[in-house]
């Protein structure tokens, strides 16, 4: 988001002995040599590129530099591997696809960390992270021990996993993430608008897996600013979900309401078509506002402060709500 904030300390440790070392000092009553205060909180972080800090953070922020991969299992159709939460997940992606890994295709260009893949599970294009999750090796933050989750134990849904839940949120550091990928490409084509760009592709590219990823790619850079010029983190909106005599509700005074089916009879309706309904796409408040060409995308236009994405993010829900009855959440998280 481009936000100006400092922390009061910030460790970066490259291994899970490390990462206790960095808690033994910070989390359990001491603190670093020639520092008088007693422990700090603790913040543990990916990217940092779903984050809005409202202040600066009084603390020790802890970043993982685990970057290492191994295989755990193979066989002729599939293979597991055992990635370091710090590889950054475009990059994880790209190496995939070159030895021949298929499956995250869809999910390049995203920003972010490993690790965050398995929080947040990160989706895009038909594709979510959940799909290929074996199991997730973290550190319990509070007494430094390992604790492995398998898929199944995540609970995994649309941006939501059990670390997600407030009364785990913050409290597992994830050291490697499971994924269990195909060796044979089949490409992911229920999302509308990549179904309709790979169908305009010649035959001969249809073998590749790359040309998912450049269609993909191609379209992000279309939908979103370049952080580096204009700060933003992508979505910053879930897309809500809502009852189907809700949507049919709405469906009858709006008969041009955009809608994906969810789980159990529920519908999903763009935070994005909400948000411009109520006249935001485009709109600046002072140094933040919402993207002229996406408006699920809220930007620092420069100077912007944490606060001041706070307070639009604000007015934003309230005016979706009082037009639509819908309450839409932020996906970024506010620290």
């Amino acid at each position: 988001m481009g936000i100006s904030a400092k922390a009061r300390w910030f460790v970066e440790y490259d291994s899970i002995e490390e990462l206790r070392y960095a808690l033994k000092l910070f989390g359990q009553g001491a603190a670093p040599e020639g520092e008088p205060e007693p422990s700090r909180p603790i913040l543990h972080i990916g990217g940092g590129s779903n984050l809005l800090f409202l202040q600066d953070y009084d603390g020790c922020v802890l970043h993982s530099g685990i970057k290492n991969t191994s295989i755990m299992e193979e066989d002729e159709g599939s293979v597991t591997l055992r990635v370091g939460a710090g590889i950054v997940w475009d990059t994880f992606v790209d190496e995939c696809l070159q030895k021949g890994y298929y499956g995250l295709e869809n999910l390049s260009g995203i920003p972010g960390e490993v690790g965050a893949s398995a929080v947040q599970n990160v989706g895009a294009y038909g594709t979510e992270a959940k799909d290929f999750i074996v199991r997730v090796e973290t550190i319990d933050l509070n007494t430094g021990e390992t604790r492995i989750f398998h898929a199944q134990e995540c609970h995994y849904a649309y941006r939501h996993s059990i670390f997600k839940q407030p009364e785990l949120f913050g409290r597992y550091a994830v050291t490697y993430v499971h994924y269990r990928l195909n060796k044979t490409f089949s490409p992911q084509l229920s999302y509308a608008a990549l179904n309709k760009a790979w169908e305009c592709l010649p035959s001969e590219a249809k073998s590749k897996a790359s040309a998912i990823r450049s269609i993909v790619i191609s379209m992000r850079n279309e939908k979103l600013p370049d952080p580096h010029i204009l700060g933003n983190c992508g979505s910053f909106f879930m897309n809500p979900i809502i009852t189907k005599h809700k949507f049919e509700s709405l469906q009858a005074e709006y008969p041009d309401i955009p809608a994906f089916a969810a789980t159990d009879g529920m519908v999903k309706v763009p935070a994005a078509w909400l948000i411009q309904q109520c006249g935001w796409k485009g709109k600046r408040i002072g140094n933040c506002g919402v993207y002229e060409h996406q408006a699920l995308v809220l930007v620092n236009h420069g100077g912007a402060t944490g606060k001041e994405l706070a307070a639009l993010s604000d007015s934003i829900r309230a005016s979706v709500q009082e037009r639509f009855d819908i309450d839409i959440h932020p996906e970024a998280n506010f620290i």
